[in-house]
């Protein structure tokens, strides 16, 4: 039976005691990544997905891969009209259509501020 390890980023923490994400074996799946920084007021749209997508890499780092390894992105967006503002990130992030996760993206009701939110499922080779 796998063991469990829990994975922590220096640059990204939940407010709640949990882990930013979660290995066993070669599954990797994280908690919700947003794109605010608690220390200042909630930004714009392109500039909490700006600090999601900055996050993604780190997180994936210190679960000991790259985003390489993701195998699914669940995003949750506030208003879809602004796609756009995620599209352009999730290109960059992944410029190669025919290497790139899958992508889910719903609406949802988030609190504090966010606008935009992911969680992650990812295989370690």
């Amino acid at each position: 039976m796998a063991k469990r390890q829990s994975i922590y980023s220096d640059s990204f923490a939940h407010q709640n005691p949990i882990p930013a994400a979660c290995r066993m074996g070669n599954l990797v799946m994280t908690g919700i990544i947003t794109g605010i920084d608690h220390a200042k007021p909630p930004g714009s749209m392109e500039e909490q997905c700006e600090l999601m997508f900055a996050r993604i890499p780190e997180v994936m780092k210190a679960a000991g891969g790259n985003t390489g390894n993701i195998v699914k992105l669940s995003i949750g967006i506030h208003d879809v009209s602004q796609r756009s503002a995620l599209n352009k990130l999730w290109t960059q992030m992944f410029p190669d259509p025919a290497n790139r996760p899958v992508r889910q993206t719903t609406q949802v009701v988030m609190d504090g501020g966010k606008l935009v939110q992911c969680d992650i499922v990812a295989w370690m080779d």
